[in-house]
């Protein structure tokens, strides 16, 4: 185990809008829950910072408008940070911030170092394109040009995650939700990213269907190490897979933990009524 953290955030801040004189200053901002009243600014992301360490499972949980979609679109150059840092261990051995870095850099870290599994398929799949022809496009992006070896690949991951071999020229839209949401995961994990991003990923699914997507996920990150920050207003999804919890409420961080520990300690006023609605 390494003991500097796979990816350190530090103070990101993500704003839609200009701000104005009753919201642009953070020490006497008058906002309401994460917007201004005044100049309807809102304020997303408000000085998110948090470490994930290698092979973890990092969940962040919140309401929708929390603030936790966005954070993740940020992370992966989906949105533009309006500040803040953030270090890849095995980017510029964590020196450089990646924010700062060119969009060139930023697909290069896409397509080397990131996966992301969206919570709609269709921001993360060619629904028209066949399942091993989307695995192989990510593999095309990060340079490989080996028609057989794409092909293996391709076939390998859908394996992997359960697509029967039978199906593995259809495409997407000819897929389950669940479905979809597997040949997601193969894309993301084709060029063994050391991080992998999870947005909702089993939101909309029957609960069996998000029982079998979620024993996927353990089971690649017990196979595979991979880091995972994963991403839920469910804190019954977050339970089950998250070593860490962050909890998120009008774009702050409210508290953060052992998942353990938040579930049978919750201090926050908000993270108590997340916990009792479960019992």
């Amino acid at each position: 185990m390494h003991d500097k953290p796979i990816l350190q955030v530090r103070n990101l801040k993500k704003q839609y809008g200009p701000g104005c004189a009753d919201c642009a200053d953070p020490a006497n901002r008058i906002i309401e829950k994460n917007h201004c009243p005044k100049c309807q600014t809102v304020y997303a992301c408000r000085n998110i910072s948090f470490d994930l360490h290698e092979g973890e499972i990092l969940g962040i949980v919140g309401e929708s408008g929390s603030g936790k979609s966005t954070l993740m679109k940020c992370l992966y150059f989906d949105e533009a940070v309006t500040d803040g840092k953030a270090f890849i261990r095995s980017y510029q051995g964590g020196q450089t911030n990646i924010f700062e870095e060119s969009s060139q850099q930023h697909r290069f870290i896409r397509n080397y170092i990131l996966g992301m599994v969206y919570q709609n398929p269709i921001l993360g799949l060619k629904m028209d394109f066949s399942s091993v022809g989307n695995i192989a496009e990510k593999l095309i992006a990060a340079g490989d040009r080996r028609v057989k070896r794409m092909e293996e690949r391709s076939k390998e991951l859908l394996e992997h995650v359960h697509i029967p071999i039978a199906r593995m020229k259809d495409e997407p839209k000819k897929f389950s939700g669940g479905m979809q949401q597997r040949v997601q995961i193969a894309k993301a994990l084709s060029n063994n990213p050391p991080i992998l991003f999870l947005d909702e990923v089993t939101t909309g699914l029957d609960l069996s269907v998000q029982a079998s997507v979620l024993d996927l996920i353990k089971r690649i990150q017990r196979e595979l190490g991979i880091s995972m920050l994963v991403v839920s207003h469910d804190l019954a999804v977050i339970r089950m897979l998250a070593n860490r919890t962050i909890v998120m409420l009008n774009g702050e961080i409210i508290e953060q933990g052992l998942t353990d520990q938040i579930l049978e300690d919750p201090q926050h006023a908000y993270t108590q009524q997340l916990v009792y609605s479960l019992i």
